[in-house]
Order: structure tokens, then sequence, then C-alpha cells
């Protein structure tokens, strides 16, 4: 007779394909141009960190000891100072901050750290970043994609993301609007999580808020979140540097959690970070140099016959001519171009393409000739 004992079976996460595969035959059709590939199709830097960063990483790198999840009170501090600074952002505390391992694993994770699962609802946009969606699957919440409130019915979601400046449709959130939406929020009990990664790079003379801007929120942090990342803004992709910021209550109960879990931000990251914070001109000149790209990508666009919609702030053009996003894919491959298809981002999506500006200078400048050629 067979005795063996067998363990429960398991239940696989049940999620979505991971989009950049769906594109390999794209890549390499445009990697076979003869003067090379263009990748536009990931927001990832191509610009050198700042000598200022790398100095502080450099000077940090003999440091033995374990960091604390919490992060040094002198990075706390940067944090504090930086988005005050640079976003309005009132006076924070120290229980108002936690530092993270880049934000794509915060949001992935946040919703399962913070007791959300089966049977709540989690709100995402509807063209979003898919790490939203990904973040509900985890846990096994409902998910939900609405722009408006009053799509929501009498659905009260436990938690909401936004995006603000939005990955991929460039979309600022005015004033008013994210007033409403964090008052609803509040007045209902849904802890609101704006991703606003992308709030350092604002094309446009309409103002790009944080959640916690004053103005927005009247200094109460109650039920907020705000997610920021130095990716973007300081070409930090690769050392991993993001932050929550908001409900003392909320950042408290993700501290502990993440604590017992062994989630901390490096010592040396911590300096690194703590330089980039204290260091506008170099943000400033990497706002620059993404400005002059975009400036050269949107002309070229417009006289290839495409329109390019909302794009007023972030990291990408978000661009249509009215047909299927997979058929514009090729058509940029066919030119060495690589961009990314609507269809990553929402069922709303798929008449778009999203077309990054991390280009080197050079890459950039051959784009405006390839449009115009007929493969």
């Amino acid at each position: 007779m067979n005795y063996a004992i067998h363990p429960p079976q398991r239940t696989p996460l049940n999620l979505p394909d991971f989009p950049w595969d769906s594109i390999a035959d794209a890549k390499k059709l445009a990697s076979e141009h003869p003067d090379g590939l263009i990748n536009l199709s990931v927001g990832t830097p191509v610009d050198d960190v700042a000598p200022s960063i790398q100095l502080a990483l450099a000077e940090a790198a003999a440091i033995p000891g374990y960091p604390q999840t919490i992060g040094t009170p002198e990075l706390r501090n940067a944090i504090a100072d930086a988005m005050h600074r640079r976003y309005n952002i009132g006076s924070l505390t120290d229980d108002e901050i936690l530092p993270v391992i880049g934000t794509k694993e915060a949001i992935a994770n946040l919703p399962h750290l913070l007791g959300i699962g089966a049977g709540h609802t989690i709100v995402i946009p509807e063209i979003a970043y898919p790490t939203y969606e990904v973040a509900a699957r985890i846990t096994g919440a409902n998910v939900v994609r609405a722009d408006s409130l009053l799509q929501l019915g009498p659905t009260t979601p436990t938690l909401m993301f936004i995006n603000t400046p939005s990955n991929p449709t460039g979309k600022v959130l005015g004033r008013d609007h994210l007033r409403k939406v964090v008052q609803w929020c509040q007045q209902r009990g849904v802890i609101l999580c704006s991703d606003e990664c992308y709030l350092g790079l604002n094309w446009s003379e309409e103002k790009a808020h944080s959640i916690l801007d004053d103005e927005i929120c009247d200094g109460n942090h109650t039920g907020l979140i705000a997610i920021h990342s130095l990716s973007k803004t300081s070409n930090m992709a690769s050392y991993r540097s993001g932050y929550l910021l908001g409900d003392p209550t909320l950042i408290s109960e993700l501290r502990e959690v993440r604590k017992h879990a062994g989630f901390m931000m490096p010592t040396q990251i911590q300096h690194a970070t703590i330089a980039a914070l204290n260091d506008d001109a170099q943000e400033q000149a990497q706002q620059l140099r993404y400005a002059q790209r975009r400036a050269t990508l949107t002309s070229a666009l417009l006289e290839a016959g495409f329109t390019i919609d909302q794009s007023e702030a972030g990291l990408y053009l978000w661009i249509t001519r009215n047909e299927n996003c997979r058929d514009t894919l090729n058509w940029f491959a066919q030119r060495g171009i690589l961009v990314a298809p609507g269809d990553f981002y929402g069922p709303k999506a798929h008449n778009h393409i999203r077309m990054a500006l991390t280009g080197t200078d050079e890459q950039i400048a051959q784009v405006p000739q390839r449009l115009q050629t007929n493969p």
C-alpha cells in the first residue's frame, strides 16, 4: 500500500502575461535595421547618473552593517526637505516616510502588505501601468478599471491607485479633480495610493500636484500614500531608490511588515539618494535633456502624420493614427524603432502606442529621417 503523504495542491498566482514578451518579433525586426535598433519601448534611463550621486555611493561603499528599514535620519530629512521644496508637500514627520527598494516592488506588494485580499476591491486607472493590476491579482482582490468616481456606482473599494502624471498617457490630473478624489476616499475610508514617479517631468503650464500637496489635501494625510521614485528624474533606475509618503498609521503598518520581511534600502543607496535629493541641479539638467528629446520627437511624429494625445508630462508620448496598435508597432519596427503597444495598458488603449524619451541624443536625432523613410 502507498502511504505517501502529499502536501495540499498549490494554486499558482493568476498573473497576466509579461507584456514585453509579446513584442519579441517586433524587436527582432527592428534590430535588423541597417543603422541599428532604437529602443523607445521602455522608460529606462540612458544618461549617466550625476557625479554627485556616484561620489556619495562610493564614499559609503565600506559601510558593512545592516541598514534599517526606516532609513537613516539623514535620509528621512532629505526626503522631507526635497518634497517640500520641489512639490509643495507640507511638513512630513519621520513616521510619514518609508524608503523602498524601487517603487515597482513597493506597488506590487503594497495591497498584500496592507492585508487586502479576496473579497476586497482595488480600483486602477482605465489605462494604467500594468503593475497596479498585478498588485491586485497577487492578493486575489477584485480589479475595477475606472477614471471617474461616477463609474464606481455603489462600489466602495478598499484601495484605489491613481497615477499623475500618467504612465503611459502623460495625463495630469488637475487640482480640482485631485481634491475631489482625495475627499471622496477620506470620507469613505478608502486608501488612496498616488503613483507620482513622473511628477518632476512636467511639460505644460498646468501644475502637476501631489496628493500630499497642501492645496490638494489641506494638510490632512489620512488614508493617503504618495509613491515617489528617483529612477526617472535622477537616472537612478539601477539604484532601486524610492519611497512612500503619507498617512503615519499606514506607513507604520507597512514599515513593520517590511521590517519582518527584510525589505531594506541598502546603506549605499541611502547615501546616494540623499545626494540626489540635495542636488536639484542634476535633476533640472535631466529635465532639460528630456525636454529637448521630446521636442525633436514631437516635431517628427506630427510631420509623419501621427496625433499626440495628452502627453502633458512624464517620460512618454502617447501616439495614434487611428489603427490597431500592433500595426503601428510593426510600422515603427520596419524603421528600426521599437515602441510599446497601447494594449499593454488596458482594453481601451488599442489604438495608441507609447514612445519613450529614453533614447540617446544620437538615436533621437535619427528618428525624424527614419520616420520619413519607406523601408
